[in-house]
């Protein structure tokens, strides 16, 4: 491989590596975020899920899948430029439907912050993939922290939108707890277990 295609990947060898792992691991604690939905799976439907849950893995998958790209001994900056236009170019259309599912969803009324996070923040990381992509073979150095930039986005909107999701699942199941349903099935709860237990002591 020509010196003077190696040395601009090489220098971003340890970043990729850290995001790529971060981005690897937070994939699967997204795993535990959605067994967590599925407890309160009455208040979250499909059409949720796909909006607001599934997006958090493919921002990560995304993003593990940039750090791979670059890590790859490659032969020119043009192939890694088609691949990562293609990545961020797929990424822009998935965006596309992950708005139109938000809007289309009736369970949940998203606000300014849902659709910071949830669409903008999302079409800026996969519009600056594409965009470095564009310019890699001729601004190798400017277009290469346009990349990073857009794949660090990615981690951080995933972190950011899986929380929001814990977030808003733990205060439903306050509610829910609050609700006059839920006291009354804490107080059947209570009734049964002191019945048991004065059943087993007589």
């Amino acid at each position: 491989m020509p010196e003077t295609i190696l040395a601009p990947l090489a220098g971003w060898e340890s970043y990729y590596v850290i995001v790529g792992s971060s981005a690897a691991a937070l994939t699967g604690l997204q795993f535990v975020v959605m067994a967590l939905v599925a407890e309160v799976s009455s208040r979250a439907s499909e059409d949720q899920i796909s909006a607001f849950g599934t997006p958090s893995i493919v921002h990560f998958c995304v993003a593990l899948l940039t750090s791979a790209t670059l890590s790859a001994p490659w032969r020119s900056l043009a192939s890694v430029a088609v691949v990562l236009g293609t990545v961020g170019l797929f990424g822009l259309l998935y965006a596309a439907i992950v708005i139109r599912r938000a809007r289309r969803q009736e369970g949940y009324q998203p606000v300014l912050e849902d659709w910071l996070w949830h669409a903008a923040l999302p079409v800026l990381a996969y519009g600056s993939l594409v965009g470095g992509a564009l310019a890699l073979t001729r601004h190798e150095h400017e277009s290469l922290f346009f990349v990073g930039a857009a794949t660090l986005l990615l981690v951080f909107i995933g972190i950011h939108n899986a929380w929001d999701t814990v977030t808003y699942i733990t205060l439903t199941r306050s509610e829910q707890e609050r609700s006059p349903e839920g006291e009354r099935a804490a107080s059947e709860s209570a009734t049964s277990a002191t019945a048991a237990a004065t059943d087993g002591s007589g």
